[in-house]
């Protein structure tokens, strides 16, 4: 069943020296399934995510022939349709607590807040629920973070509260934005074996957007690789490791290995059509 069907999606964004497109005809669709978005920084991962959601506000502009959400055409709902499919159908963890969590609120306000105003949950029941994800991504003492403010708490320590913040809805569709990037390697497991039981047991639809391809390989059941707004290559996640585009193959050799030489690592070799903006 497709749960998220994309067809075409271009972000442009108009600045002093003309429109810069961000996004340049991106087509995918997702089922109840791990995918996997991979790429450089700039490449329009991200921004990709962020459409899919309508977060994209002028100078910015979104245009598809197709994006389509359970049956709901997400290009022309409304405002309020968008609010009600945001955080309780699909949900995103973006890249850096820093910038998403209120600086000005704990951590409690901000985990019951949707809790208490969507779901009508009073403040015992919405606190229970909200402590329950909290100790699900491994934070030992929640009782302690829920009074805390979000510059209290570590890098790794906010990455998992905004993890818990996005799961506690149970959404449908999930967009996880580095997610792990500031974990360490156990938490990271833990943490990755919690978006695998949603998916597996909830039927949950999942985009993971990485650097990590190695952690991609492992988690994810198919793989997008994005260049320069582009995708220039679909390849099954087990077989990530075995792809024959360059590109990706440039980044796969840009990875270290243990064990493997002591040289500086190669560079990627932008020479080719698809470097250029051509055909992938």
């Amino acid at each position: 069943m497709t749960l998220l069907d994309v067809r075409n999606l271009r972000v442009t964004f108009q600045t002093e020296t003309g429109p810069v497109q961000a996004v340049r005809g991106v087509s995918f669709s997702l089922g109840r399934e791990r995918l996997g978005i991979v790429g450089e920084s700039g490449s329009g991962k991200t921004i990709t995510g962020r459409a899919v959601l309508r977060l994209i506000r002028p100078p910015g502009r979104v245009e598809a022939d197709a994006m389509v959400f359970d049956g709901q055409d997400l290009l022309h709902a409304t405002d309020r349709e968008m609010r009600a499919l945001r955080g309780k159908r699909i949900g995103m963890v973006m890249q850096d607590p820093k910038y998403s969590l209120n600086p000005v609120m704990t951590v409690g306000r901000q985990l019951t807040e949707g809790l208490r105003l969507r779901d009508g949950l009073g403040r015992a029941d919405a606190g229970a629920k909200a402590r329950a994800a909290l100790e699900a991504v491994q934070i030992r003492d929640p009782d302690r973070v829920m009074d805390a403010y979000p510059h209290e708490l570590s890098g790794g320590m906010g990455q998992r509260v905004m993890i818990a913040m996005m799961l506690i809805p149970e959404p449908d569709l999930l967009i996880a934005d580095e997610p792990t990037s500031a974990l360490d390697v156990t938490v990271q497991a833990e943490v990755l074996s919690i978006l695998d039981a949603l998916v597996r047991d909830r039927g949950m639809g999942l985009i993971f957007i990485s650097h990590d391809l190695r952690l991609v390989a492992r988690f994810c059941d198919r793989v997008l690789v994005m260049y320069k707004g582009r995708i220039v290559e679909e390849i099954a996640a087990r077989d990530l490791m075995a792809a024959r585009h360059p590109y990706t193959q440039g980044l796969l050799n840009c990875l270290p290995r243990i064990g493997g030489p002591r040289t500086p690592l190669p560079g990627l070799d932008r020479s080719g059509a698809w470097a250029s903006g051509g055909a992938p």
